[in-house]
């Protein structure tokens, strides 16, 4: 099997691989573009996500710069989703994430994973695993999550949390490690922020 096969399948493979090597760089001179953009390049930032992205929907915002190992190749997005300043996705396997997730600023989004054991490091051998966030998740600002992880709907992950396990629907998660803190509830309906209510009037 070809060492490029093998970035979806679990396995030990060379990333430094020529023919994977050779993708990877076409894809981050694309990247790069999209970074040099212009606030006022609207039109050129969104034609550029189009071509880098492997499924974006509509509606999608993404604040430069925006780092992705392999230029977002392997990134599925829905659409309105947001990323804030310096969101990383290391995407050298599929990344998916649902319509009207958030992502803060500085969130890292891992597929890659290198054997612990320190002569198969040496070669450089990694392996991938794919991440999987839901619909209208609001990730906070400086959340890492690991490879491998899925993440429900309506999940709220507090700031700087470290996401070791997979997240259930409807629920807040904080820590490191990352662990539920509670669900989604009526008192959430009330308030939006401490005890800031919602004023409902004033909804569209």
């Amino acid at each position: 099997m070809a060492m490029k096969d093998k970035l979806h399948t679990g396995e030990l493979y060379l990333p430094s691989d020529k023919e994977i090597m050779h993708d990877q760089l076409k894809r981050l001179d694309r990247l790069y573009d999209f970074n040099q953009t212009r606030p006022s390049e609207m039109d050129k930032r969104h034609a550029l996500m189009k071509e880098m992205f492997a499924e974006i929907g509509e509606g999608c915002y993404i604040e430069p710069p925006f780092y992705s190992n392999m230029g977002a190749g392997h990134i599925h997005f829905g659409k309105n989703i947001y990323c804030n300043f310096g969101v990383t996705m290391v995407d050298d396997t599929h990344i998916y994430v649902g319509d009207y997730t958030m992502f803060g600023p500085n969130v890292t989004v891992a597929t890659a994973g290198h054997p612990i054991l320190p002569e198969l490091r040496e070669q450089g051998y990694q392996y991938n695993a794919p991440v999987r966030i839901g619909k209208n998740c609001w990730i906070g600002a400086g959340v890492l999550i690991m490879p491998g992880i899925t993440i429900g709907d309506n999940v709220v992950v507090g700031a700087g949390s470290v996401v070791t396990k997979n997240l259930p629907d409807n629920v807040i998660a904080v820590g490191n490690p990352c662990r539920v803190l509670r669900k989604v509830n009526e008192h959430d309906r009330e308030y939006y922020f401490k005890d800031k209510k919602i004023d409902w009037s004033e909804i569209e």
